[in-house]
Order: C-alpha cells, then structure tokens, then sequence
C-alpha cells in the first residue's frame, strides 16, 4: 500500500500518497545503456576526425560534427535521469523530477532541426547533384548503421514507458536511418547515374525522422505545459472517483506529469456523510495508483461543495 500521510482541515481532511519507488523508474540498465552510448558514439567520432584529417576529406569532419549532436543528445537525457533522482529542497519541492521532461523536449528540438538541416541541404542538391559518395563515406556510414542500431536497442524496451528514453532511441535510430540512406543512395546512384537520387532519398528520410520526432515533441511540449499524460483518461479518473461509496461530487481535479515516468493529482470529493478516514483516503490513493500508474495524489475531503472556494466553472 502506498505511503501516506493524512492532514486535518476544518473543511475535511486532506492526504498526499507517493508510490514506493516512484523515483526509481529509470533503472541502472538504462544508465549503463547511456554510458555505451556515449562511448561508442564518442569513440566513433575520435575515429572520424582521425581519418577526417589524413585522407583529407572534408565530409568525414562534417559528419563528425554532426555526429557530436549525438552525444549531446544522449548526454542531455542522461543528465536528466541523474538530476530527476536529487531530494526535494525549499525552493524545489518536487525535486528536479521536471528535468525530463525538458530533456526529451530538448532532443525533439534537436531532431527537427537536424531534419530541417537535411531537408535544406537535399533542395539545394537538385540544383547542383553531387557525385556519389566515396567508398570511405560509405564505409564509414556503414559502420555508423551498426553503431546508432546497436545503441537504439539499448532503449528499445523503455520506449514507450518514458518519453525522456523515447527521445534517445529516437535520436539514435533517425541517424542510422540517415546513414543507411547514404549507403542506399550511393549504391543506387553507382548502379544507375542518377544524382539525383541522392537528395530524394535525404528527403524520405526528412519525412521519417519529421513523422516519429513530432509525437515526442508534442507529447514533451504538453507534459511541459502540466498536461495530463496521454495515457491517462481524465474523464475515465473522474468517473472512478465519483463512484467511490459516500462521494456525491468531484471538483478541482488536476493530473499532470511531475516527469516523464510520475503522475501527481489532486481533486476534491464532496462527501456530505462520513467516511471510513485514513482507510478511505489509502484505498482511493491505491486504486489510483494501480488502476490510472497515478502515485502521487492529494485527495482533499469537503462536506459540502458551496464551502469551497476553488468550486467554480474555472476547474473541472
């Protein structure tokens, strides 16, 4: 059952439930999936700029430029994980649990405008087609498929959980979808003559990359805004509360996402007979917990609903 610490009011009572390991749903797994990351992608870009200055080829330091928004983007979301587990303070209530949110905004961001910087980059292609890409481009194009792949799988399992690790698996697969569309179009480009293959498929991938980043980015621009999260049915938690026994009314009702993995609500129940206390206060935090994956709730108990002053069209 969940931890729980009730308050008296002269209006009702009111009681602040936090799951048990509410803090800790950024396992140690995604930790050292980070730490990989960054080895592999930092050691991959070391090796570009190596082979960059002694082949002398301008487009091997140029992708090793753009490849260090990688390591950004791997380092923006493990520093949130890492900051999102520090106490609360005075002036830091809820902890830094908000930084991951920011972080997954911030790779949405990064992702688009390394869309738009391909995107450009193509449409001034078709004006002046560039010969086919190098064996050693494609080469190392190849190797940097293997590498964003094998990082994307890292994160795989917590895609979908948390938008902060969704934003580095997708960071990591739009760039091996980018690499891949080099070797492709180098391929055809050499089988066919068509130059302008090239920047048609920069494009698709502009498409792709445009598609799957826009979820992430709105999902993480709502969460910023204190939206509720997309998984959880306002409606549907508003319905189960009303149904609870000696519940005639539900007002104030809030749901936002505290981070990219906790939920917090608070509502008020108009209750004009008794209740069983503590007891009721407990079963309502843990059935939303484990019904709505809502842990942290401030239930706030009202005999009658004119006596509250945040009853209003203002509030749901």
């Amino acid at each position: 059952m969940a931890d729980a610490h009730a308050h008296r009011h002269d209006h009702g009572e009111h009681v602040h439930s936090s799951g048990a390991g509410e803090h800790a749903h950024a396992p140690a797994t995604f930790g050292r999936a980070f730490a990989i990351g960054i080895c592999l992608n930092v050691a991959f870009v070391a090796t570009e700029v190596i082979y960059g200055l002694t082949s002398r080829s301008l487009a091997l330091l140029a992708d090793a430029g753009h490849n260090l928004s990688d390591v950004a983007g791997l380092g923006i979301a493990w520093a949130a994980i890492i900051l999102a587990r520090k106490l609360p303070n005075r002036r830091f209530t809820y902890g830094l649990t908000g930084t991951s949110i920011l972080a997954a905004l911030a790779n949405g961001i990064l992702l688009m405008l390394a869309a738009g910087a391909i995107a450009v980059e193509a449409v001034q292609r078709f004006g002046d087609p560039q010969p086919v890409t190098g064996n050693i481009v494609m080469i190392v194009a190849g190797i940097w498929i293997a590498i964003n792949t094998a990082t994307a799988l890292l994160f795989m399992s917590g895609r979908k959980s948390d938008v902060n690790i969704r934003g580095a698996f997708l960071h990591m697969a739009a760039d091996a979808a980018v690499s891949a569309g080099v070797v492709i179009a180098g391929l055809a480009i050499r089988i066919t003559g068509w130059n302008w293959l090239d920047p048609v498929v920069s494009l698709a991938i502009v498409a792709v990359i445009v598609r799957t980043t826009w979820g992430l980015l709105r999902e993480a621009t709502a969460m910023s805004l204190s939206a509720a999260p997309a998984t959880i049915d306002t409606v549907q938690v508003r319905q189960r509360l009303q149904q609870l026994d000696g519940v005639e009314a539900v007002h104030d009702l809030h749901i936002w996402a505290m981070s990219t993995t906790e939920t917090a609500l608070t509502a008020h129940l108009v209750m004009p007979g008794k209740h069983e206390g503590d007891r009721f206060l407990h079963d309502t935090a843990q059935m939303l917990k484990t019904r709505f994956n809502i842990g942290h709730s401030t239930l706030q108990v009202e005999h009658e609903a004119a006596a509250c002053a945040l009853q209003s069209d203002r509030v749901i």
